[in-house]
């Protein structure tokens, strides 16, 4: 995952758009230059690439604007949690129009790759709506479930030529920068059209703008789009979304992306905190039995039921995800 580059899109609100790019330039060390006719402004960073910060009928209010980054390595992400506590500090603030958009490159994904990819998320699509906290507007509207006749579609399909065919006849349109299939959680219109796989899902919690809300959903989407890659075949079957266990069902999941560790505790804390349950135990944490007066210390007994999380949580028992 960590080779794969993307790039992201943040929606602002409360500050203009010269605003905005005084303070991404600010964080990345940048030089603002001129505009366009819509008023874009672009801010080239230290390694010349260039920012921009640019005009979204979408938002509200008059004080708004679009971030818009280069294309970003792994190693980039600090920069770009300076980039949104900068504009933070700044007065900016996310609102109910704004979102967050991550596009991650599909240079280096086959059709096997990609079908992977709209599978895993069909199966956890309720997880990741539920642990995104995405309301119900957008999903109708702006991001979309996985079509299952896509899917079916996919299925008879072996190369990305065919993949493409089977997109745009299920769901008309063609490959074009607004097409309306781009609307999906997983939008593979970008990819048809410009080469990356688009995710939708994401928002800011509330009106702050949290840096470590945008490394996690980063390492999320680069986390899914390494597993589409290395997957040998994935499932598409639809998994039946539990409150009781939904907490630790989908830390199950997100370890098996690989997130885990303390590289990943933030990430597993946002992308865990709004779902119900433990995250230790599917079913509740058990009531222990009293113990025998007599009953000594198992000297075989060696595992303190932690795993290397950093977060102290017992270790789920894996099933399938």
């Amino acid at each position: 995952m960590k080779t794969l580059r993307f790039g992201i899109e943040i929606e602002v609100v409360g500050l203009s758009r010269e605003q905005i790019a005084r303070a991404v330039a600010d964080a990345v060390g940048g030089r603002l230059q001129g505009g366009s006719y819509y008023g874009d402004i672009l801010i080239v960073d230290t390694q010349e690439r260039t920012w921009k910060v640019v005009h979204d009928g979408s938002l509200s209010g008059s004080q708004n604007g679009e971030i818009v980054s280069p294309v970003l390595t792994y190693e980039d992400i600090d920069l770009l949690q300076s980039a949104v506590r900068a504009v933070r500090a700044a007065g900016g603030r996310s609102d109910s129009s704004c979102g967050i958009h991550i596009h991650v490159d599909g240079a280096s994904l086959d059709a096997k790759a990609v079908k992977n990819l709209t599978k895993m998320v069909a199966k956890q699509e309720r997880y990741i709506e539920q642990a995104l906290g995405i309301a119900d507007n957008r999903l109708r509207r702006y991001c979309r479930p996985v079509n299952d006749e896509v899917l079916d579609a996919f299925d008879r399909a072996h190369e990305i030529s065919t993949l493409r065919r089977a997109w745009y006849r299920t769901l008309g349109g063609s490959a074009t920068r607004y097409d309306q299939s781009r609307y999906h959680g997983v939008n593979l219109n970008s990819l048809f059209f410009r080469g990356t796989v688009e995710f939708r899902w994401f928002a800011f919690s509330s009106s702050k703008m949290h840096a470590g809300e945008v490394k996690a959903y980063v390492q999320f989407v680069l986390a899914l789009v390494a597993a589409a890659k290395n997957k040998r075949g994935a499932s598409r079957a639809r998994r039946e979304y539990s409150a009781e266990s939904a907490k630790y069902d989908f830390r199950v999941f997100l370890l098996g992306l690989g997130l885990i560790g303390d590289e990943f505790k933030t990430a597993r804390h946002h992308l865990l905190r709004r779902l119900p349950g433990s995250a230790a135990w599917k079913r509740g944490r058990p009531t222990p039995a009293p113990a025998a007066a007599t009953t000594a210390a198992d000297p075989d007994q060696t595992h303190d039921g932690t795993d290397d999380s950093g977060d102290g949580s017992p270790s789920p028992v894996p099933h399938a995800a």
